[in-house]
């Protein structure tokens, strides 16, 4: 592509063609300061703070105006920094400042913006103010619109990401509040909780519904049994919190955190991603072999499982009835684990640490209750560990690297890979190809379905059949998918989809990441890449050799799809439309 040569604050810069002024600064090492962009989702220069001056004085958003050569661009005059200054407090005086109890303080784009700028406490014109009236309505997440800044970030994900849309813009002028159709609640809509929403808000209008004070209220309670499990991603974003670079390992100093804060036992969700492995490949060989419902599609993400239900409930019955990990582990320690140890299921108190806030709403979900008691009592997201080890005065930095339990801790590299978008289908191809043709793989790594491609494809001779499969991460690319495989354009035997762009490394529930960051790291693949380094170091790379699982089928399952791990770990769905919820 042919390039533009412009001057940006003096300088000679070339930028591709096509480029904006805003990225051509990059080019440059210049951050031009925007509080609404995201590219390729929210280029609508709705915040103008990233107003710049072009060609001696006037005035252009600098997000969406596009190099041409003999541009001459400055982007740091007095009156530029005047206009920003005054920008903030006009946005800060329809803002609810209580800064020191937001969840977002420290970590608010706003607030750093103000800062950066030097807009002081009570420096905003005073006047009329959006009340600050909270929606709770759904069960992962709270609105407080008197936080909301109309960047629109949130309803441009939700449409042109997710391809959902229940929430934009309503009313007009100063009355205009972001919501749902006919003034509904979040939890009155098909919504699918995925938090994509509150990933990308830049302040604190968006939080998840926090669990922390019933957790520590469990923990300090003598008469229950607290368990944590661990999701794969975890691992891979937790040091994020704690001002380590993006995709560092903290795996050893989150379960030395986790039994600082007071934890009975701590186990990790790969284990149970293992023990999905084992029943997810066990139902794809029997509906293959036995004229099941095709393409058998994945179900270890529950806001692509309410999205199924919400948007496609044709396909439902494509579903592998397997729980997902955090359900499935959930069981196994209110059943096995409890027999074992000699407690009650309902002594136990069951928690998840996950990226994701959809979460939150599976735990609720009918037939996740496999022992007569909730599978798993509550959900945390990354966010919230981060804020339990702070409130706890852990120095996390510090902690020596730590393991987890046995013997719901061991895991094998199979289980970890379920974090990053084709992680599941990888890991079910491993076992998969082994129990059909009864050989020993040579190679382990399914390179073709690794990526943070939207929709990937490919073919894999087993045996005497060519196994045509597919993986989706985000749900507007699984809408795209699943229209093809019904229209009879695409033909798949089996089908991963991930309800977040690139996985669960990118869940709703992941440290949240400044918009500069996100326009110029791949986030995704450095988190990803924690979890594929772990499985290529891993003594056991295969779910059916992980000797806890193969334990837990011989003294207590029996085998893969045996009535009680049926009964144990498999659940049901619901035909739901898109105006409820």
């Amino acid at each position: 592509m042919e390039n533009i040569t412009i001057k940006i604050n003096g300088m000679d810069v070339s930028a591709p063609a096509g480029s904006t002024i805003l990225e051509a600064a990059r080019l440059a090492q210049v951050e031009i300061p925007t509080l609404c962009f995201l590219k390729d989702t929210n280029e609508i220069a709705a915040c103008r703070l990233c107003t710049v001056e072009i060609n001696g004085g006037r005035l252009a958003a600098s997000c969406v105006y596009p190099i041409n050569p003999g541009l001459e661009v400055k982007t740091n005059t007095p009156s530029l920094r005047e206009y920003r200054k005054k920008t903030l407090q006009l946005i800060l005086s329809n803002h609810d400042r209580s800064c020191l109890s937001c969840v977002r303080s420290g970590s608010c784009e706003l607030q750093t913006l103000c800062k950066e700028m030097g807009v002081d406490a009570d420096d905003y014109f005073d006047g009329d103010k959006t009340p600050s009236v909270l929606d709770e309505s759904a069960a992962h997440m709270v609105r407080d619109n008197s936080k909301c800044i109309l960047c629109r970030r949130c309803t441009a994900v939700c449409e042109k990401v997710q391809g959902i849309g229940v929430i934009g813009p309503n009313d007009r002028g100063f009355a205009t509040f972001i919501g749902s159709a006919f003034d509904m609640g979040l939890g009155e809509t098909s919504c699918v909780s995925c938090g994509q929403c509150i990933a990308v808000c830049p302040t604190g209008a968006l939080y998840e519904k926090s669990s922390i004070d019933e957790v520590t209220a469990a923990i300090a309670d003598p008469a229950k049994h607290v368990i944590v499990q661990t999701a794969p991603s975890v691992r891979a974003a937790l040091g994020e919190e704690f001002d380590y670079p993006i995709g560092t390992n903290v795996e050893g100093k989150m379960a030395a955190a986790l039994r600082r804060l007071g934890f009975d036992k701590i186990f990790d969700t790969n284990f149970s991603a293992d023990l999905t492995i084992m029943e997810e490949a066990h139902e794809f060989i029997e509906r293959v072999q036995h004229g099941g419902v095709l393409p058998m599609i994945t179900s270890c993400s529950p806001g692509w499982v309410k999205y199924c239900e919400h948007y496609f409930p044709d396909m439902t019955e494509n579903l592998s009835s397997c729980k997902s990990p955090q359900q499935m582990f959930g069981a196994i320690a209110k059943s096995y684990y409890a027999e074992k140890m000699g407690i009650k299921p309902e002594d136990i108190v069951s928690v998840s640490i996950m990226p994701c806030t959809a979460k939150k709403f599976e735990i609720g979900r009918d037939d996740q209750d496999a022992n007569g008691v909730a599978d798993v009592d509550y959900s945390l997201t990354t966010r919230e560990l981060a804020r339990m080890i702070k409130q706890a005065g852990i120095r996390f930095n510090n902690l020596p690297d730590e393991e987890f339990d046995a013997p719901l801790g061991i895991y094998s590299g199979a289980g970890v890979i379920f974090g990053a978008t084709g992680g599941v289908m990888e890991a079910a191809l491993r076992t998969a190809v082994e129990t059909l043709t009864g050989e020993e793989l040579k190679k382990l790594d399914f390179t073709d379905v690794r990526g943070t491609e939207g929709i990937k494809e490919a073919t894999y001779h087993v045996g005497d059949m060519d196994v045509k499969v597919a993986v989706a991460s985000g749900l507007g690319n699984a809408r795209d998918l699943l229209n093809k495989v019904k229209s009879g354009e695409a033909d798949y035997h089996f089908i991963e989809i991930m309800g977040c762009p690139g996985g669960c490394v990118n869940g709703g529930g992941q440290p949240q990441q400044p918009g500069y960051v996100r326009n110029t790291t791949d986030i995704r693949t450095l988190r990803a890449k924690v979890l594929y380094d772990t499985d290529a170091a891993a003594p056991i790379r295969k779910s059916h050799e992980n000797p806890a699982i193969k334990e837990l089928y011989a003294t207590y399952l029996g085998e893969p799809g045996s009535e009680k791990a049926h009964h144990l770990l498999h659940t049901s769905y619901v035909k739901r439309s898109i105006n409820n919820n």
